[in-house]
């Protein structure tokens, strides 16, 4: 099998109408946020104990495709001594591994941040392959105000995402690239459509410079919407036809999917949003789809509290939730549903 034939079947299983991607790649200093929330301590055994079952969940290989995982995770087992990539593998969803290294601040550039991790990248993802992942996921990050981001700071980022793209196409590893224009801030939707519009211009100047096969890759953007300080708050159709706006211009028809980021919205405005995407947009060039973290996991860790007989409760929440997301993937979303 060629690279080019690996990385297409990984595209095939991942891109499917009415399933989306899990983000379960939370930092150890996120995931400790998340369980302080509920009074659980993230410990080794803790953040196993959680992963495990998320990805034991039943039925959520109906509407998950893929999860992404934190690179401990991948060398991590369930209790019956099986590898979590494995666990994923066996029910058909691709296992996939966050590869960046965290954001620090873009030198001579103030308001900049750019991301590390491409020093040993091709090194660590032969390893994480062989552990099982299939897919990588790359975070660049842009705040927003009225002079940033810098021309500088959309370029450097644009040209870190597409050097991330290029080594994990040469090792047959699918590259999820994200760029996500943050929601903090009273920025108006404009001012995020006109950001959203330059950053994704160009990263895919940047992705063609460096020879990435388009086919095989999967955008993960923010959707448009006005900043989470801003007084007006934006309806999901507005802000589904702000987004559709701004990808319409941008991305070229030959990406397979366009799996959106949840950037701090709730769980319902976010399965909203995506709906309102797919009932606006009903024929896209690309899959129109979610890789959500908080949105899907916010309920299950409310259900689940640290608890072993809150267990299958906390399925429960993750399979609505799945499910919820599945249905907006193909635009039959309604509150009622809640």
């Amino acid at each position: 099998m060629t690279i080019s034939d690996e990385l297409q079947g990984t595209i095939d299983q991942m891109v499917q109408r009415g399933k989306g991607i899990l983000a379960a790649d939370e930092s150890q200093p996120t995931i400790a946020k998340r369980f302080a929330a509920i009074g659980v301590e993230a410990t080794e055994e803790h953040c196993r104990t959680y992963r495990s079952l998320l990805f034991a969940a039943p039925g959520i290989e109906e509407y998950i495709s893929g999860v992404i995982e934190f690179d401990d995770t991948l060398a991590q087992v369930d209790d019956a001594g099986i590898a979590l990539p494995m666990v994923l593998a066996q029910r058909g969803i691709v296992p996939g591994v966050k590869v960046d290294k965290g954001k620090g601040a873009l030198a001579l550039s103030p308001n900049d941040s750019i991301t590390y991790g491409l020093d040993g990248l091709a090194e660590r993802l032969a390893h994480y392959k062989n552990q099982g992942a299939r897919f990588a996921k790359w975070r660049e990050v842009y705040a927003i105000g009225d002079r940033f981001p810098s021309a500088l700071g959309i370029t450097a980022n644009a040209e870190m995402l597409a050097r991330y793209a290029a080594v994990c196409q040469e090792q047959g590893i699918v590259p999820i690239v994200e760029p996500e224009v943050l929601i903090d801030g009273n920025h108006s939707m404009a001012r995020c459509a006109e950001v959203t519009e330059a950053v994704q211009k160009e990263i895919f100047h940047a992705l063609h410079r460096h020879h990435v096969v388009l086919e095989h890759i999967i955008l993960k953007p923010n959707m448009v919407l006005p900043g989470k300080d801003h007084p007006v708050r934006a309806s999901a159709e507005a802000i589904a036809t702000a987004t559709l706006q701004v990808f319409r211009r941008t991305v070229p028809m030959a990406v397979p999917s366009i799996n959106f980021l949840s950037g701090g919205l709730s769980p319902e405005a976010a399965t909203a949003n995506l709906n309102a995407m797919n009932i606006a947009m009903p024929i896209a060039p690309w899959l129109l789809s979610f890789s959500y973290g908080r949105a899907l996991q916010e309920t299950v860790l409310q259900a689940w509290q640290g608890k072993a007989e809150n267990l299958a409760a906390a399925q429960q929440a993750l399979l609505k939730r799945a499910r919820l997301n599945g249905a907006a993937q193909r635009g039959e979303y309604s509150s009622a549903m809640e």
